[in-house]
This record gives C-alpha cells, sequence and structure tokens, in this order.
C-alpha cells in the first residue's frame, strides 16, 4: 500500500472541494487539518476495512 494517498473531500464548513493528503503507512489514526479555503479547522478520522481500502470520516472541530 501506498503510503501518502490523495482524496478530494467537500470542506464541511465552507463546501468548497480541497485536495488532501492521506498518510496509510500507520492506521487507523485521527488528526486535525485546517481547510486551504477557509481555515477552518477539519477533523480527519482514518481507517481501514477488512478488505484493505482506506476509510476517511471529516467532520467539523465539535463534532
Amino acid at each position: 500500500m501506498d503510503e501518502l494517498e490523495t482524496r478530494d473531500i467537500d470542506c464541511p464548513y465552507c463546501g468548497e472541494i480541497i485536495e488532501v493528503y492521506i498518510d496509510t503507512s500507520e492506521l487507523p489514526q485521527k488528526y486535525i487539518e485546517d481547510c486551504q479555503v477557509c481555515c477552518r479547522p477539519i477533523n480527519f478520522d482514518v481507517s481501514e476495512d477488512y478488505e484493505g481500502d482506506v476509510i476517511l470520516r471529516i467532520s467539523h472541530e465539535n463534532d
């Protein structure tokens, strides 16, 4: 599995589509990254399913 994966996500605040890089070298992981457009903090929850596919969940800061 590659260690960096790119994904396009919709910012939960401003709705803009932004490209993010997901580090898949160590799963599961949770972290906060600021939106590249509105600079608000997005919660990232990255895990793996039983088949080895990366699951990405994003949410507001207070969710």
